[in-house]
């Protein structure tokens, strides 16, 4: 799939028309999107365990300096004449054509297939399972209440209506420069955390942290509280990436991961769509601060979702008495 979406930066590189540009650009994100449940297997056979939050860590810490580097490079090739785009194009293009190199050389064991070729199969450990199903209620909520927020940030900032309009370099510096550099330096202490700590109880504290970034950046009064809400969502952010792409390895049958993680990433999907369209369609109509306080209801009930299982305290990983078999077919 990396191939695939390296192949289409290529096409959208070399025939720069607008049409050709969003198709070529959506196709490419949905090839490398359509990667993420392969990549948890591999994450799941490939790191044991007692590390594998820890060793992810740090591949995500790699992730977020080199797209920051990038980010500030290509920024500046950009500055020069936006119509030097396609050659950014086929930067991303080789990017990915090395990475599906380097992953064909990850060992791992070929899925078998069970249930027949019904691309929605993996739906039925929804109804099979009642801890992912919970999980993937309250995730729902939470990313609803996260991703309808998200967006608005840079219009709160900027748009004189919110009584901010801040330049674009104050804009980068709160929604970008502090959360990701937060996130850098705290991504690590959430893969230790996520190797030994209750599941269940680290996506509360994960939700609790959301909720207070919300609430300071859209309720603050102040500049204090923005970079507060900065520092928070880039701490509960680097919690994040961990819990996101490895959570199912704590509940799913070895080799059943990637059929759990194909659940969770359409349905992140479907939130990623839906949430942003939602909350500008509202922000019209109501305050933006009530938003806010309707995102952290959100949060707050997927928090209470996962609090009969965080008391349960289920281990750091569910080995025993899974209610999905191995063989259901």
């Amino acid at each position: 799939m990396t191939y695939l979406g390296a192949a289409c930066f290529l096409v959208a590189a070399l025939v720069p028309s607008l049409p050709g540009f969003v198709l070529m650009t959506v196709a490419a994100s949905t090839a490398t999107m359509a990667a993420v449940p392969l990549l948890t297997q591999m994450f799941q056979e490939n790191y044991p365990d007692s590390e594998r939050g820890s060793r992810f860590s740090r591949t995500v810490m790699i992730r977020i300096a080199t797209a920051a580097f990038f980010s500030w490079l290509a920024g500046r090739f950009l500055s020069t004449g936006i119509g030097r785009f396609p050659a950014v194009l086929v930067v991303y293009a080789a990017a990915l054509a090395l990475s599906g190199r380097w992953l064909s050389r990850i060992p791992g064991t070929p899925l078998t297939r069970k249930g027949g070729t019904n691309p929605f199969r993996a739906f039925r450990y929804v109804v099979t399972d009642r801890v992912f199903r919970v999980t993937l209620i309250s995730w729902m909520l939470m990313g609803m209440g996260n991703l309808m927020m998200f967006p608005l940030r840079v219009e709160y900032l900027a748009n004189p209506k919110y009584g901010m309009a801040m330049p674009a370099a104050a804009i980068a510096l709160l929604t970008g420069v502090i959360p990701n550099v937060s996130r850098f330096f705290m991504v690590s202490i959430w893969g230790w955390l996520f190797d030994r700590m209750n599941f269940f109880m680290m996506r509360v504290v994960l939700n609790t942290g959301f909720a207070i970034g919300i609430l300071s950046f859209f309720t603050g009064d102040s500049y204090f509280w923005l970079v507060t809400a900065a520092v928070v969502f880039g701490i509960s952010n680097a919690g994040g990436d961990v819990a996101w792409s490895l959570w199912v390895t704590k509940l799913a049958p070895p080799s059943r991961v990637a059929d759990y993680m194909s659940v969770h990433t359409f349905l992140n999907g479907l939130r990623s769509a839906i949430g942003p369209l939602i909350a500008f369609y509202f922000v019209t109509r109501w305050p933006i601060g009530l938003l806010g306080w309707i995102s952290v209801g959100l949060i707050v009930a997927a928090s209470l979702m996962l609090i009969p299982d965080a008391i349960a305290g289920m281990p750091a990983r569910r080995t025993a008495g899974r209610i999905v078999e191995e063989e259901p077919d």
